[in-house]
């Protein structure tokens, strides 16, 4: 009887570190804020790790409550030349740098134990550190290479899709073209629009000040 309790308190301590990380349900979760990403094709809810990843989820929920994705897109499809039903959309500002907020410090997965597997939220960002803005991507599938790993700093994982992941993929699967460098034909040849994010959980926290990217719109649209 005491070998079977052993046997079962050990199954329990090796499990806890999966069950510890276990991804949140689409509902109000402590230490997460989901925001609904609003597009043409659908919408992703997102649920963001603010516990594990403070910074990174701050910058993404400041763009949402400040309305700086509102009217940008998905513009980027990365299918794995292997197996075309797996690999990375991106979104966000795309190089729009009236809607940008100054680069964040960068949040490793080997400080925040989130790692790119299946329906991650993670920053996309230029070939330095410390230099995330407002673009971001989701994973189709693991993608074990953009964790940090030596003196290899990754990409900054900072939540999980909670809904909508068939949008992802129908967003995975659109025509693309174009592109250079490692883009190369993974622009999507009509990006996909985000109409709107917004918070599911908590107030929004908007900054102040002059929104560039608003200024004429107004007349623009009464047009």
């Amino acid at each position: 009887m005491r070998s079977f309790v052993l046997c079962v308190l050990g199954l329990i301590l090796g499990l806890w570190p999966v069950l510890s990380v276990a991804l949140p349900a689409n509902q109000p979760t402590p230490g997460f804020t989901r925001v609904a990403i609003e597009t043409s094709a659908g919408t992703i809810t997102v649920a963001v790790d603010q516990k594990r990843a403070p910074r990174t989820s701050a910058n993404f929920l400041t763009y949402v409550d400040d309305g700086r994705f509102d009217g940008v897109t998905f513009y980027r499809a990365a299918r794995l030349k292997s197996d075309p039903h797996y690999g990375l959309i991106q979104g966000g500002i795309d190089t729009d740098a009236r809607r940008s907020l100054p680069p964040i410090p960068h949040e490793p997965t080997s400080r925040t134990g989130i790692l790119h597997r299946d329906a991650t939220l993670s920053m996309a960002r230029p070939n330095r550190p410390n230099s995330a803005m407002g673009n971001f991507f989701i994973t189709i599938g693991a993608t074990p290479n953009m964790d940090a790993r030596g003196d290899y700093i990754g990409y900054a994982a900072f939540g999980h899709v909670v809904g909508g992941m068939d949008v992802v993929r129908k967003i995975l699967s659109v025509p693309t073209c174009c592109g250079s460098g490692p883009m190369r034909g993974q622009m999507i040849v009509k990006p996909i629009r985000i109409l709107r994010a917004r918070r599911l959980d908590g107030a929004p926290k908007p900054t102040r000040g002059v929104k560039p990217w608003l200024i004429g719109l107004n007349k623009r649209t009464a047009k």
